[in-house]
């Protein structure tokens, strides 16, 4: 059981950290293309295939996911998937290491609050309902609800990137995060169901005649596909340390709904699992609103409330006094030769000055 623990925990720290510099390496692929004067994803080039740095973190992307999918088999839920906040650090520290990247105070804050949102959700996460084969698969497919919740996501996902990406996907990073977060709910489920098949196939059931896995293995590729083609417009356009946290954020919460939808997650939930939730959600929304609103701007005293930079004033002077009266407090009782001549050359130079000043009275 200990060892078991031991590998949920370690692929899942494993998980975060090549999630974590997976955006590194493509933001620094996509670096090198512009400095070429290659056509980046952001202005519909695709020439990013051809760089290896890409690709490399294509690679620690795909092993990152294949750990954190590994994780669940061995940890709990409860700790793998907050282990997942911690690829927003791990972005965020390479990124100002490699890439030059710099967070404000506020951006900081904003992801701590995002970390700390997320950590309550998942604290307060509902028990998923349980689903072994994919003949039960099929059937919570074709529940009116999820259909319903599948539709709007496509239609979303469609006016995202055609009506709102031309016009906003330049100046807002929501566009192109909102549209790899709402189809990565959908590929999300569809792991689900491979994982099932895959089970399923491992105990010696004719999965490969079933419709249904192929159905999700078509579905999950074209999803997938569409996730790393506006993922990477989003990190060629906006800051690293931005799109990370709000993709994280806003995906976790794409896939929570999916999972509440699909496998009705949300009917047994006591009260205080429920405001949990919904606290920890407000949580999220605060530090996004931090940090994408307040990303470029440089925190300085002079921001502060006037009440606060009183305080601060009134600090720095009572410090000051309070050296003065130590300093008095250290000074002999009767002054040296040296220290009286010295006074005596200190008044010269005070009046020589006062007579550079007023010419006319000396």
């Amino acid at each position: 059981m200990a060892g078991g623990f031991c590998a949920g925990l370690g692929l899942a720290l494993g998980s975060s950290a090549l999630s974590g510099g997976s955006f590194v390496l493509k933001k620094k692929g996509l670096l090198r293309l512009r400095r070429r004067g290659r056509a980046t994803p952001g202005q519909g080039g695709h020439a990013y295939l051809q760089e290896w740095l890409w690709w490399a973190g294509l690679l620690c992307m795909g092993v990152g996911e294949a750990a954190n999918f590994a994780a669940y088999a061995f940890a709990p839920a409860t700790l793998v998937t907050p282990l997942g906040a911690l690829s927003v650090l791990v972005s965020a520290v390479l990124s100002s290491i490699f890439l030059n990247e710099q967070l404000n105070v506020h951006g900081k804050i904003g992801c701590i609050l995002c970390i700390l949102g997320s950590t309550v959700m998942v604290i307060h996460a509902p028990q998923e309902e349980g689903v072994s084969s994919l003949e039960s698969m099929a059937e919570k497919l074709k529940d009116p609800g999820f259909i319903v919740f599948a539709v709007c996501v496509l239609v979303s996902s469609l006016l995202l990137i055609f009506v709102a990406g031309p016009r906003y996907g330049q100046s807002n990073v929501l566009v192109y995060v909102l549209v790899c977060s709402a189809i990565g709910s959908l590929s999300v489920s569809c792991v689900k169901g491979l994982g099932i098949a895959l089970k399923e196939l491992f105990s010696g059931k004719p999965v490969l005649k079933e419709p249904l896995g192929w159905v999700l293995l078509v579905c999950l590729v074209i999803c997938i596909s569409i996730q790393i083609n506006y993922l990477n417009k989003a990190l060629d356009i906006f800051n690293t340390s931005v799109v990370t946290p709000v993709y994280y954020v806003l995906f976790t919460t794409a896939v929570m709904m999916c999972s509440a939808i699909l496998f009705k997650e949300w009917q047994h939930m006591v009260l205080d699992n429920i405001i949990g939730t919904i606290s920890g959600f407000l949580t999220i929304v605060s530090g996004i609103f931090l940090l994408h609103a307040f990303r470029d701007m440089p925190f300085s005293p002079n921001l502060l409330p006037l009440f606060l930079q009183q305080g601060r004033a009134d600090l720095h002077a009572s410090w000051r006094s309070a050296d003065r009266h130590q300093a008095c407090q250290h000074q002999p009782l009767l002054p040296s030769e040296d220290k009286g001549s010295q006074s005596a050359e200190e008044e010269e130079e005070e009046e020589g000055e006062k007579c550079v000043r007023k010419p006319l009275n000396c």
